[in-house]
């Protein structure tokens, strides 16, 4: 139990209490465990989405001086966003943005994580939200490649 449990919070990224409940609530099915976690990581992400986000990051990332991405990520408060996890989300989309041929946001979050392609964007913005507890919006970015 104690291997799922690290495991599944390794995974998640939610709290121990969290995760030891959905354990529970799952019978010890740490699949059906997982499944719970991300359920209430979106049902949280929807109780914070009219939030308003003034406060936020903004990252760029440059991949072998050929392609260049520049991403707004708004959240908050100023604390979320000197926060290390929102620190590594921004900068995660950033790389993101680089790989993608996303024109915009909203789709962006449509796309497969290119670390894990079994999460989405929004799978990854939505543990984000669960983890900090305040609403984050990727507000935009701006790709450039050498010779467009």
């Amino acid at each position: 139990m104690l291997d799922d449990l690290k495991s599944l919070r390794e995974k998640t990224g939610a709290g121990i209490m969290d995760v030891k409940k959905a354990l529970e609530e799952a019978k010890g099915d740490v699949k059906k465990a997982e499944e719970i976690l991300k359920a209430r990581g979106v049902a949280i992400a929807e109780k914070k989405s009219d939030r308003a986000t003034s406060q936020g990051l903004i990252d760029a990332y440059i991949h072998m001086g050929k392609v260049g991405v520049m991403v707004e990520v708004a959240c908050e408060t100023d604390f979320v966003s000197r926060n290390d996890e929102f620190k590594k989300f921004v900068h995660e989309i950033a790389l993101q943005a680089a790989t993608s041929e996303a024109e915009n946001a909203e789709k962006l979050l449509q796309e497969d994580y290119f670390r894990d392609p079994s999460k989405k964007i929004t799978d990854l913005l939505n543990e984000v939200i669960a983890k900090t507890g305040e609403n984050i919006k990727i507000k935009r970015f701006v790709k450039y490649s050498l010779g467009e």
